[in-house]
């Protein structure tokens, strides 16, 4: 058996830039502090901070008055960071910069009198932060068929956006419907579907053909590691998301030669290692790394947080 790791793969930019964030946070105050919704969507990394103190939160109500509070790299809507005001919490801002992007282009579109289309996942956490940029404004579709149940006069001055842990082929899909419904609809200047998002996603097109099994570590509610898993199904190929070497099947790798091995953009390294050893004692597997793109992005941390590492 062999196993193709792709790479680029795991962690992006700006989950590294969270976690950062938050190591840091609790170096300088404690682990007695509140991060709203997940830091990430990976149960391995929420876990490892639960387990050093930190408490995970989904409304600003749970957090007592005057605590320290994180938010997620997903963004969060104006209406939280007030209620978080009201509250008097001393907030850091994870939010993924490319996420803060694309919710400056919704308050930028909806200021100039656009009906804004968000094509993205409803319930997403990075979803309802942009929604709530703009919420009159915003009109949310999931798919082409969606698009085709839009009841905007066809002279209509509208723009685009989308969420940016999308599969690139299913957003391309809705923007095509979008474009032959309404030519004159506006994109945003630069594309929002983020870097790493895309990289992981051509790595496992270019690596498909070559595997049996795809795995992807990730967590159920990652957008991102999700998108993997339906190419690989897409392909035609057995695919799961898994958290870790405990939920691997042995009937997975029944007459398998070649393993493709991922990680969605939030899912740490140590995982993907630990699956790799497991298969390769189990099954005495010879391991290929293929690099398809070269990643450099970084991000410094929050503004905030930099000035109270100098104080």
């Amino acid at each position: 058996m062999q196993i193709l790791v792709a790479n680029p793969r795991g962690f992006c930019a700006g989950v590294n830039m969270a976690i950062d964030c938050l190591e840091e946070c609790i170096r300088i105050f404690g682990p007695n502090i509140y991060v709203y919704h997940e830091i990430v969507h990976n149960k391995y990394v929420v876990d490892r901070f639960t387990r050093e103190g930190v408490t995970f939160v989904d409304a600003i109500s749970e957090v007592p008055r005057g605590s320290v509070l994180l938010y997620s790299a997903h963004g969060v809507s104006p209406a939280v960071r007030e209620e978080a005001r009201e509250r008097d919490l001393r907030t850091i801002d994870a939010t993924c910069p490319l996420v803060t992007k694309v919710h400056i282009e919704a308050v930028r579109y909806a200021q100039q009198g656009y009906n804004i289309i968000l094509i993205g996942h409803e319930g997403h956490d990075e979803v309802i932060g942009t929604m709530g940029e703009a919420p009159e404004s915003i009109t949310l579709v999931e798919s082409p068929e969606e698009v085709d149940t839009l009841s905007f006069p066809p002279d209509a001055k509208i723009a685009y956006l989308t969420q940016t842990t999308l599969s690139v082929e299913e957003a391309n899909a809705v923007i095509e419907r979008l474009v032959s419904r309404f030519p004159q609809i506006v994109r945003p200047p630069k594309e929002d579907i983020c870097y790493a998002t895309t990289n992981r996603q051509h790595a496992v097109r270019t690596l498909i053909d070559r595997a049996d099994l795809l795995l992807v570590l990730g967590s159920q509610n990652s957008s991102n590691s999700r998108r993997l898993m339906e190419i690989g199904q897409s392909a035609g190929k057995s695919a799961f998301l898994i958290d870790g070497k405990h939920e691997m099947q042995p009937e997975w790798f029944e007459g398998v030669e070649t393993v493709l091995v991922t990680a969605g953009a939030s899912a740490p390294e140590v995982v993907v290692q630990e699956c790799i050893d497991e298969i390769t004692e189990r099954y005495g597997a010879t391991l290929e790394e293929v690099t398809t793109r070269e990643e450099h992005v970084t991000f410094p941390l929050p503004k905030e947080l930099r000035k109270l590492q100098q104080a």
